[in-house]
């Protein structure tokens, strides 16, 4: 049974590489606005997890329900127009285009979604401006600093108004001040907009800013939604 109100859950997740467990028997939820830190030390399935639970990985066992669709019985360009359009990415060193300006990086999710290119940047550039870095709208990656790049980066992942982003170790490659900032306007925007955060961390202090939190240990969580 899903636990009520939830938008995306996983029940007895199991994934192995190799003769590897990633994941054995992880079971999470997630509820529309709210903000979930993902806990545990490295090697532990975090990522897996965040990688199932978005549809790019698929588990060997176990189900992943989104808006009350298993996203494993979903074809393939399904579960790609989720990924461009419902589900938004931050990942720990932004991975920007490096040859498109920070604008249209911004952009690029409506763009791949056949908006029109004005439109597109025009409503890239409200993100920006909520993000603090509109003033980077012609730069390229390589022209900003790390911290500029991760908030170009959030503006990127919210720009499509998705109903959940991914977050994967977000202020993993920054200093302490540039990951509180980034982590402010990550969280303080995703709440503005209603939109829930799956964040992947080991840093107590990224987890702070979450509502809850969960631990992942040798690939096993149990959520507080899934305990009878």
């Amino acid at each position: 049974m899903i636990p009520a109100g939830s938008l995306l859950t996983a029940r007895d997740l199991r994934k192995t590489y190799g003769t590897t467990p990633a994941l054995d028997g992880a079971s999470f939820s997630v509820h529309p606005g709210e903000v979930v830190a993902v806990m545990g030390p490295s090697g532990s399935g975090k990522s897996t997890l965040l990688h199932c639970l978005a549809g790019i990985v698929t588990p060997d066992e176990g189900s992943v329900t989104y808006d009350g669709r298993e996203l494993s019985a979903l074809p393939d360009a399904e579960r790609s127009a989720l990924r461009r359009g419902d589900f938004g990415f931050v990942f720990q060193f932004g991975q920007l285009v490096p040859e498109l300006t920070c604008v249209e990086n911004v952009a690029l999710p409506l763009r791949l979604d056949g908006v029109k290119r004005k439109q597109a940047e025009r409503t890239a550039l409200e993100w920006m401006r909520r993000l603090e870095v509109e003033q980077l709208a012609g730069r390229r990656p390589g022209e900003v600093s790390g911290g500029q790049g991760q908030r170009v980066a959030v503006a990127r992942a919210l720009v499509a108004s998705p109903r959940v982003v991914f977050a994967d170790e977000p202020t993993g490659a920054l200093d302490s001040l540039s990951g509180e900032r980034v982590m402010e306007l990550l969280t303080e925007s995703a709440r503005t907009a209603g939109t829930a955060v799956v964040l992947v961390t080991h840093e107590a202090r990224v987890a702070a800013y979450a509502d809850r939190d969960i631990v992942v240990r040798d690939g096993r969580c149990r959520d507080l939604d899934h305990v009878a």
